[in-house]
């Protein structure tokens, strides 16, 4: 055996850094993030990491596995006051920001400091979507930061109007019950593209917490909600234009 062959054999292979191993990790996480949230702006989401958490609940609690009532719709079947209510209750200023409310975080960190027992919530629909599509209830620095991530890629790879369309289709709007048309049948027995703006309303003002408030049976809140909605409907309009 000559001198050279007994140094090949010898020869041991570098391990990988520890910093390569991170910078390929990110690379691989960044490329994928974008090939999914490419992907599902044009096809139909087919569930979410909220709807799988609430699959997760079932068996940690109940060891039990309950169905999701769920079905996707496009945009043409979907009410528009349902988009209106849905802007009127969650997000205001949905067409005129870019994934963030600023103006409604300045405000909660200001009353936070000014007594506030906590930040009052400031989420866009964007971040909705995000947070249900991507993410889990779980709250750390980490989720905030993929939160922010997954908010800017949908804002620049996604119009508007799909935006609302994932929102409305994917929300949760009662137990194991998501999306408009699900929550449409289950509630009026109508599709969701003849929703009128009373139960659009009513839909919509469900939302902050649909476990507890429901438009089954709605309580006063509830009803309080509504009519506060219906009259932000009316003095929004248009909020497209």
């Amino acid at each position: 055996m000559t001198k050279r062959s007994r140094y090949q054999k010898t020869r041991k292979i570098k391990p990988i850094s520890i910093a390569t191993l991170l910078r390929n990790s990110l690379l691989f996480f960044v490329a994928s993030s974008v090939i999914i949230v490419a992907t599902l702006r044009f096809l139909p989401v087919p569930t979410t990491a909220f709807m799988l958490y609430r699959h997760y609940e079932d068996l940690i609690e109940d060891h039990t596995f309950n169905s999701i009532e769920y079905q996707w719709i496009s945009a043409k079947n979907i009410s528009s006051s349902a988009c209106a209510a849905v802007i009127a209750s969650e997000d205001q200023q949905f067409y005129n920001h870019f994934g963030f409310d600023l103006q409604s975080i300045r405000s909660s960190i200001t009353a936070y400091l000014n007594g506030g027992r906590r930040l009052r919530g400031a989420s866009t629909i964007t971040q909705q979507v995000a947070k249900n599509i991507f993410l889990t209830p779980s709250k750390s620095f980490i989720r905030k930061g993929l939160e922010v991530w997954f908010t800017l890629l949908i804002e620049i790879m996604w119009s508007k109007q799909r935006i609302l369309t994932v929102y409305l289709n994917i929300a949760e709007f009662g137990d194991h019950l998501f999306g408009i048309e699900a929550a449409s049948q289950h509630y009026f027995g109508i599709p969701a593209k003849n929703l009128t703006r009373s139960q659009a309303a009513m839909l919509a003002a469900t939302l902050p917490n649909p476990l507890r408030l429901r438009a089954a049976r709605p309580s006063s809140y509830v009803i309080k909600r509504q009519n506060w909605i219906l009259r932000q409907m009316q003095n929004l309009g248009n909020p497209n234009n």
